[in-house]
């Protein structure tokens, strides 16, 4: 779950009777599960998900709570104390004042209150630990490199960490609680910036050395101190004049090790390489393409930024090939972590977008690729649509390696969802036909000719295609890094369902008398429940209960979210997936059926639903017979119960008979292990009719950068599926055959269908 899809808060006041819970303490709920509960309404609680020490789920006053940004909660989770986070969100003052601090800025950073003062320059701002399900926010943390004489004091390198690569201390990791804006009136000294110190050389290394900003190769024959400066002796390659075997002398400043193509450290890059305006848009981890001596290299930005003794601005590279010159570190810092002679320091001006990404009118100008984008082809051709492939097609056109859609640079969110939802479903295809706005209409273009057609036809969607749909999604200001950064699907399917192409909300949930919309369901559950080997229908139903939901209308296509938060922590070790789905009784207007009878239902028990007794029942609604025999019970004899009410029209229904079952069948499922998403499809009818898809199969196959995808049976779920609870629980995770232990243990999002609403059925 997302920091958008979350409402905020930090918890002001210690809830009564909860022991591990203080004030300080921050959590979140899903927005549309707190929007039941706003304050509109007093007294209502909160179902907060708390993060961090306090992890757990809990309902809390709405009294006890203040609301905060996402911003303004990360910045206060940096904060381990919970007294401390809850005074500086008192404050404001502080917490206001970190939100405008940016990469560059000038800062003080405070070792303790009223005592030593170090001065810095943040370099970097963001988390220290990745974010989890179960805390999608972890803190933000600002880099900061000292400067001058604090530069590695030992003091503040034993308060805070340092960068690890960083031996000498320069760099800090502090929370905002601990910075201070410099003064800008200079009233502090200006930091000395001492000068890097030189790279160690020796005799025999092979080097680069600049002269009137043109580079050289050769080899070091000699260092020597000479006059106060260092001069390294080279015998050159190539000298100025084009011969070969001379012998030159240049100060140390001058020579780089290592065989230092075009344009390193600062130099100017070739005329050929210069432009009037560079590439505005590349930013860290943007793809790039750099002409070498080798030729045309590809690489990902690992690093922008200056040195103090340089006015241009630098891109530190990690290329895909090792033709570089170094594994991050220059001038004996440390910039960024890469493998050996993949990285290059270089002009950010003479990096350029990799071209291997790049549309067919991408080398035109900028005027005429928009002109091109706003007007997709209407033709009969273009609108071609393919159906999706049939269990009796599988095994001709989507098993096998190179099949489903080819993995690159964390699409893995991306890939997983697109080859569930088209490649053997058509519940969705009519997101692919429906008007859309001119702007968003290439995106909707190339989802349906270069992804959804190319995977039915042909089994195949090059990783090119999907890093075109995630270039325009991120040209279009839906995110800033979808051509970069991982994602959660769920976030991926709103933007293309709701913000590009406004596709009616597949799920309308009705709760309080209010209907709510939404295009995926997070399944929460209180801590009383009894659940040990829940499957997907018991999760549902609990979920539904402990929220007070109902489904206004039976969804064509229903997304659940199970309950588990990445690798770390799961809620069940094992779930077991349900291939038909029943929710008529989840429906609002339709009268509910007796748990033990049949009959119409009369009452409703809340405290029955976590009762061991009926834990594999669905929702405990009873007749009034029925009812009365249960709470006979003396356990059960306290129980609150709650007249139903039986929906207009049905009020003269009765009889052991229920009415028709609404169910949707299972055709897809995500998972999620090691921050790596992979997919299952049940394709047909029988118990064994399931495909596992990894868009990363082989991540060390693709000789142009991209990762080798493969598509294959996987009988042994069927026999998996057919084992008793008892069985199913005895079993090992690590002992399961084939990839059953990826579906049942690392289950992350289940995709249902209405049959009905199936086109191609």
């Amino acid at each position: 779950m997302t920091s958008s899809h979350n409402v905020y808060f930090i918890v002001t006041r210690k809830p009564e009777g909860s022991a591990h819970i203080a004030a300080g303490h921050i959590g979140y709920a899903s927005k549309y599960q707190y929007e039941q509960t706003a304050p509109s309404r007093p007294p209502r609680k909160v179902l907060l998900h708390l993060m961090g020490s306090a992890s757990s789920i809990e309902r809390i006053d709405r009294s006890h709570l203040e609301e905060l940004e996402a911003e303004e909660a990360e910045l206060l989770m940096a904060l381990p104390d919970t007294a401390e986070r809850l005074r500086y969100f008192r404050e404001k003052e502080a917490l206001r004042a970190a939100q405008g601090v940016a990469v560059g800025t000038d800062v003080v950073v405070m070792v303790d209150e009223g005592g030593e003062k170090l001065r810095g320059v943040v370099r970097s701002i963001g988390r220290r630990t990745a974010a989890t399900y179960l805390s999608p926010l972890t803190g933000t943390f600002f880099e900061v490199e000292l400067q001058g004489e604090d530069k590695g004091k030992s003091e503040a390198s034993h308060r805070y960490e340092s960068l690890a690569s960083c031996p000498d201390g320069s760099r800090l990791f502090v929370p905002f609680s601990k910075l201070r804006l410099a003064d800008p009136g200079g009233s502090d000294p200006e930091p000395q910036r001492p000068s890097p110190e030189p790279e160690e050389l020796a005799p025999g290394d092979r080097v680069t050395y600049f002269v009137s900003d043109t580079y050289r190769h050769g080899m070091v024959v000699d260092v020597q101190e000479r006059g106060g400066q260092t001069m390294v002796r080279i015998s050159t390659d190539e000298d100025e004049n084009g011969k070969t075997g001379g012998e030159v002398e240049v100060p140390l400043d001058c020579v780089a090790k290592g065989e230092v193509p075009p344009g390193p450290e600062g130099v100017d890059a070739p005329t050929e390489m210069k432009t009037d305006a560079p590439h505005a848009d590349l930013t860290l981890n943007s793809l790039v393409e750099v002409t070498l001596a080798s030729g045309n290299s590809f690489g990902i930005i690992r690093w922008i930024g200056t040195f103090p003794d340089r006015q241009e601005v630098l891109a530190g590279l990690e290329l895909e090939e090792e033709v570089g010159v170094t594994d991050g570190c220059f001038r004996n810092q440390r910039l960024f972590s890469c493998p050996p002679r993949r990285g290059l320091l270089i002009r950010l001006n003479a990096c350029r977008p990799d071209s291997r990404f790049q549309s067919p009118s991408a080398n035109q100008t900028e005027r005429k690729q928009e002109d091109a984008e706003s007007k997709p082809d209407l033709s009969p051709t273009h609108l071609e649509t393919v159906p999706p492939i049939s269990s009796e097609q599988v095994n001709q056109i989507l098993i096998g390696r190179m099949k489903g859609i080819q993995g690159h640079h964390n699409s893995c969110y991306m890939d997983a969802a697109l080859f569930s939802l088209f490649s053997c479903s058509s519940v969705l295809d009519s997101m692919l036909f429906k008007s859309t706005r001119p702007r968003d209409a290439p995106i909707q273009e190339t989802l349906l000719h270069d992804i959804v057609n190319p995977l039915r036809r042909r089994g195949f969607v090059e990783g090119r295609s999907v890093m075109k749909l995630r270039q325009q999604l991120q040209k279009h200001g839906y995110s800033h890094s979808f051509t970069t950064d991982e994602k959660d699907p769920e976030e991926f399917l709103s933007v293309i369902m709701h913000h590009i192409l406004a596709l009616d909300p597949l799920l309308k949930i009705s709760a309080g008398g209010e209907v709510q919309q939404s295009y995926c369901y997070q399944i929460f559950l209180d801590q009383n429940h009894s659940l040990v080997l829940p499957t997907v229908q018991q999760l549902l139903e609990h979920s539904f209960h402990s929220a007070g939901l109902k489904l206004a209308e039976v969804p064509s296509c229903l997304i659940l979210q199970m309950p588990r938060f990445g690798k770390k922590f799961k809620m069940f070790e094992k779930i077991i997936p349900s291939l038909e789905l029943d929710v008529t009784d989840l429906l609002s207007e339709v009268p509910q059926q007796c748990v033990l009878c049949g009959r119409p239902a009369q009452e409703e028990c809340a405290e029955c639903f976590t009762d061991p007794l009926f834990s594999q029942t669905g929702f405990k609604v009873f007749c009034e017979t029925c009812s009365s025999q249960v709470h006979s019970h003396p356990q059960r004899r306290s129980h609150q119960r709650a007249p139903l009410e039986v929906p207009e029209g049905y009020q003269g229904w009765g009889g052991p008979h229920t009415p028709t079952r609404d169910k949707l069948e299972l055709f897809a499922v995500l998972c999620i292990e090691t921050s790596h998403y992979v997919s299952f499809i049940k394709h047909g009818p029988d118990a064994h009719d399931w495909l596992f898809f990894d868009s990363m199969a082989d991540r060390q196959g693709g000789s142009d950068g991209f990762n080798i995808p493969e598509v294959h049976a996987c009988p042994e779920v069927g026999r998996y599926l057919g084992m008793s609870p008892a069985e199913l629980a005895s079993q090992v995770p690590r002992g399961m055959k084939g990839v059953a232990k990826r579906l049942f243990c690392d289950a992350y999002m289940y995709l249902y269908q209405s049959s009905s609403m199936n086109l191609y059925c």
